[in-house]
């Protein structure tokens, strides 16, 4: 084979993946029913395998209650709680978190002061296997008073079949590719083939991480908790009576207090004094002439 047909052969080959690659996306969801197994893997077979099986579609509530089972569920819960002591109540809930087999994620609080006392607040983010999630959100609710709670299920078994069928199809074009990179023999075709492998070794890793965090959001619930202690009541000020003032501090107010009158005495006369002038005078005048002629 001469090094130019071998060239073009190299080129179509490559084109020919690429194709193939834009085309993975949408066959694989149409080639295979998703079927999940309890490890949290999926596995794909398509219709006629199952019809050759010769074990129909289970009917009635039975096969509904088999779909069920067999979803990937991501399952997610929010608590907010008023507890009389912070750190009581989570150690309590993360106490039983552990029971379950589940551990916390995340933590925040904070410390609030009012007057003299301090209150807490704070937010705990628990992770627990999938078919303990119930009975935990019972157990927290149980901890205190519930102001708020409510519980997401997101179903993601579309996503992984769809990824499945995808690193299938990836895998198969990273070996094709893989052999084309050691058939090619010049400069040219080694670069174009290698930087395709590179790409599709790079989706690869995507996918296969993107598949292992739904798998763990699968396997453990997430339970978001609010932790609320109760503030203590603002302090009423108190009172001192009139005749338990000091000799110093009953004086100095005395003498605000005349400051006080003074000052307005004259703040009074300089507003009035216009008036005086204005209207005082000429009747003070007319109550003269009045007295003396009359």
């Amino acid at each position: 084979m001469s090094r130019s047909t071998r060239k073009r052969w190299l080129l179509v080959a490559l084109a020919v993946l690429v194709v193939l690659a834009g085309c993975s996306g949408s066959s694989g969801g149409d080639a295979a029913q998703a079927t999940v197994s309890d490890g949290g893997g999926v596995q794909t077979a398509s219709g006629d395998e199952a019809r050759a099986s010769g074990s129909g579609p289970p009917t009635g509530s039975k096969a509904a209650s088999m779909q069920i089972q067999q979803r990937e569920l991501i399952r997610t819960g929010n608590v907010t709680l008023t507890v009389a002591n912070f750190d009581r109540s989570r150690q309590n809930i993360s106490a039983a978190v552990e029971a379950r087999g589940g551990f916390v994620s995340d933590t925040d609080q904070r410390a609030h002061h009012r007057g003299n006392e301090t209150f807490t607040t704070g937010r705990v983010v628990y992770r627990v296997p999938k078919e303990n999630f119930s009975s935990l959100v019972a157990q927290v609710k149980a901890e205190g008073e519930v102001e708020r709670s409510g519980t997401n299920t997101r179903d993601v078994t579309d996503q992984l079949v769809d990824i499945e069928a995808r690193l299938t199809n990836l895998r198969a074009q990273r070996e094709k590719l893989r052999d084309l990179y050691e058939n090619a023999s010049d400069t040219e075709n080694v670069l174009a083939v290698q930087e395709r492998l590179s790409e599709v070794q790079t989706e690869i890793e995507r996918l296969e991480a993107k598949r292992k965090s739904l798998r763990q959001r699968v396997a453990y619930s997430t339970v978001t908790v609010e932790l609320r202690e109760e503030p203590p009541e603002n302090p009423k000020p108190e009172r001192t009576k009139w005749y338990e003032t000091g000799l110093l501090a009953a004086f100095s107010e005395s003498v605000h207090g005349v400051a006080v009158v003074a000052r307005g005495i004259t703040v009074a006369a300089a507003y009035s004094a216009p008036y005086v002038l204005a209207f005082g005078l000429p009747l003070g005048g007319v109550a003269v002439a009045w007295r003396r002629f009359g």
